[in-house]
């Protein structure tokens, strides 16, 4: 890998918010993966009351709300993001069930056993898979779903370059299996897995920030930070195109036991 190339963790987190204002998915994902998790899903009402944890601009969370009954609440830690989250559920006629308010995920305020579902599409791994199925089982309802989306390892080997790139970026990547076995031990029945599909990664997120790349860069002309961040990003898109079949995204369903 090339040494010049930074981790994301690297860069100002206001940087990283602007650039990542411009997109709609803050992450790989999909409308049809938000709703095959969606589907796995049940017993909601309109009196559920549901959280999407690190939310961003609230893509998929729109999606959730046109197609699931309850109050949605949205939690992000830009506020930014917040401010086009609430925008977008305005603009939709959702804005009476569908709030976005500023906040760590590493500090929820909910009430314990308040939430029927909790979702976090690409985003608990800022907390960590683990810790954050540790941490928000209390909020759930007995009985209550999780549903997240994971970086994951899909094979049990992978080329050096890859490796070494991920375990810069997210050392808690692990194997499906393993994973699985985290939802378990965590306190949840295992309800669904399936992995997504690479367009999610290729089209939903890589392709639209080409665009975006090019007006940030305008932007920001002659700025070295500005510039090496969108190298970063760009190193990460080869990255997928050469090593995808060994990685992506997981998504895990579960039940609170």
């Amino acid at each position: 890998m090339n040494d010049e190339i930074k981790t994301i963790h690297e860069f100002d987190f206001s940087l990283i918010c602007e650039y990542f204002s411009m997109l709609e998915r803050q992450g790989p994902g999909s409308r049809e993966m938000t709703l095959r998790a969606l589907s796995f899903v049940g017993s909601l009402t309109d009196d559920s009351r549901i959280a999407d944890i690190g939310c961003g601009t609230g893509g998929q969370t729109m999606v959730l709300a046109q197609n699931a009954p309850g109050r949605i609440t949205g939690v992000d830690l830009f506020p930014d993001f917040i401010k086009i989250f609430n925008r977008n559920a305005e603009q939709l006629g959702l804005s009476d069930r569908v709030k976005g308010a500023t906040g760590d995920m590493t500090a929820l305020t909910f009430d314990n056993e308040s939430l029927d579902l909790i979702w976090s599409e690409g985003a608990i791994y800022n907390i960590g898979f683990e810790r954050g199925l540790t941490e928000w089982w209390r909020f759930l309802k007995p009985g209550g779903y999780i549903a997240v989306s994971e970086a994951s390892w899909f094979t049990p080997e992978r080329p050096e370059e890859i490796e070494a790139f991920w375990n810069s970026e997210y050392p808690f990547i692990d194997t499906v299996p393993n994973q699985v076995a985290i939802l378990q031990d965590c306190g949840y029945v295992p309800v669904a897995a399936f992995m997504l599909p690479p367009g999610c990664w290729s089209d939903e997120y890589y392709q639209p920030q080409a665009e975006a790349q090019l007006r940030f860069l305008q932007k920001h002309s002659g700025n070295k930070v500005a510039e090496d961040f969108i190298a970063n990003m760009r190193h990460e898109a080869e990255l997928f195109s050469r090593f995808g079949e060994y990685y992506g995204y997981t998504f895990f369903i579960g039940r609170k036991r």
